[in-house]
């Protein structure tokens, strides 16, 4: 069985048409092209993005985080929906937690909506513990969203996590044909 190598790379102007895509599959357009623009050129902000050389314009999956003094505020998190189910995720959030650390975060956060069972679920796998709730956060049907906080990131419990984490994604990953091999 053949397997297709997996490249994380920063995302930049170029990629643009590609994160639109995934945001509007993934969220119905949730930002705009000038938000993602300001993301690129901000300082604090890390936009990063899976793609397999064998579909070179596809944007499998994509992630970004503000870092705001010691914490990763994780703002956007995305897989192509053929590819929901596949580890992308999981190795997406790897890579952002890892390059929090990389970057001296201690901790990080986000917001997810409270039916979004899938990325719940992914993100208590990391240690996400719920924080609280923002009432109608969402405003496209107002749904509340759960406040979620890991912290510890430079801890040596936690960089060991990371390490076995990097492996149950690659072998769950090749179950899917992915490689991972070379991140």
């Amino acid at each position: 069985m053949s397997k297709f190598k997996l490249e994380l790379k920063s995302l930049t102007t170029a990629d643009l048409s590609a994160v639109m895509e995934l945001d509007k599959a993934c969220f119905g357009g949730l930002w705009t092209l000038e938000a993602y623009q300001r993301e690129l050129d901000s300082p604090n902000s890390i936009l990063l993005g899976l793609f397999s050389p064998l579909f070179p314009q596809k944007l499998l999956a994509m992630g970004c985080f503000w870092s705001i003094l010691e914490e990763a505020h994780i703002t956007i998190l995305a897989v192509q929906p053929q590819y929901q189910g596949q580890a992308l995720g999981q190795a997406m959030l790897y890579f952002l937690l890892k390059t929090a650390c990389e970057r001296g975060s201690e901790r990080a956060t986000l917001e997810v909506r409270v039916s979004n069972q899938a990325a719940i679920s992914l993100y208590q796998k990391f240690g996400f513990k719920t924080a609280g709730r923002r009432r109608r956060y969402y405003k496209d049907n107002d749904e509340d969203a759960l406040i979620l906080w890991l912290g510890g990131l430079q801890s040596p419990e936690f960089q060991e996590t990371l390490h076995y984490s990097h492996a149950l994604i690659s072998d769950r990953l090749k179950n899917f044909c992915w490689d991972l091999a070379n991140l």
